[in-house]
């Protein structure tokens, strides 16, 4: 197993003149829970894109288990679980058939396919719609049957960027159970969001990106000493980034 997990060396992306990520630089080990956190239009999902292969950037270097992702990309996108902020899904297929055609993109063998759809179908309570077209599930179905997919050839690098939109209480408590394991188990996540308590409750380390560039990285208890020992992550977020809507 490699020393780091997902590995970003200097990365810059610029658009025409604007410059969405600036000279980032972050580690993250197999086995943790990393929060990427920052206001809207920081270089969050730019970022993310940069890190899954779907931007190329302007320069710098994204590892994921040692693979440059764009050099090598094949390799590094095998381990690589993603859900995007708006994820994207076929209406006129059933979970079990798009979780079908995801592990076939990802050759995994048929017998093994099977068994995991059944188990991530029953472990995110799709089982008894896992037939029916996604078309008629809710917005969090949805958001499950692609976190099924996200997690169907067992990915080394998970990548969530606002993973608990549209769940309910009890959904997203299984999503979180859901992803300690998977750090459990070796692989690290790699979550943006904007739920501050989230952050604060399950990851092992944040970091908070601001006009695209990382001005804080370390444990929340470590950043609440670092930057006048502040109550809680909501607080000291605000004082590094700004009160007021649009700072």
């Amino acid at each position: 197993m490699p020393e780091w997990m997902i590995e970003i060396e200097h990365l810059r992306k610029e658009f025409g003149n604007l410059v969405a990520v600036e000279d980032l630089c972050l580690r993250i080990p197999p086995g943790e829970f990393f929060g990427f956190l920052g206001p809207n239009g920081s270089g969050k999902t730019t970022t993310i894109k940069l890190l899954t292969g779907l931007l190329r950037p302007t320069r710098g270097v994204a590892r994921i288990g040692g693979f440059d992702i764009q050099k090598e990309h094949l390799a590094a996108k095998r381990l690589i679980g993603y859900v995007p902020d708006t994820p994207y899904l076929y209406e006129k297929l059933s979970a079990r058939e798009f979780l079908r055609l995801v592990g076939d993109l990802y050759q995994i063998p048929v017998q093994t396919l099977d068994r995991r759809i059944t188990e991530l179908l029953e472990l995110f309570g799709l089982a008894h719609v896992a037939d029916g077209l996604i078309e008629d599930y809710s917005h969090g179905m949805r958001q499950k049957a692609v976190m099924c997919a996200c997690l169907l050839h067992e990915p080394k690098a998970i990548i969530i960027d606002e993973p608990m939109v549209g769940l309910d209480p009890q959904s997203a408590h299984l999503v979180k159970t859901v992803l300690r394991k998977q750090c459990e188990q070796g692989a690290c996540v790699f979550m943006s969001t904007h739920t501050l308590s989230l952050a604060e409750d399950v990851c092992h380390r944040v970091a908070i990106i601001l006009k695209g560039r990382v001005i804080a990285v370390g444990t929340v208890d470590e950043l609440k000493r670092e930057y006048g020992g502040h109550s809680d992550l909501e607080d000291l977020f605000l004082d590094l980034t700004g009160r007021d809507v649009g700072a």
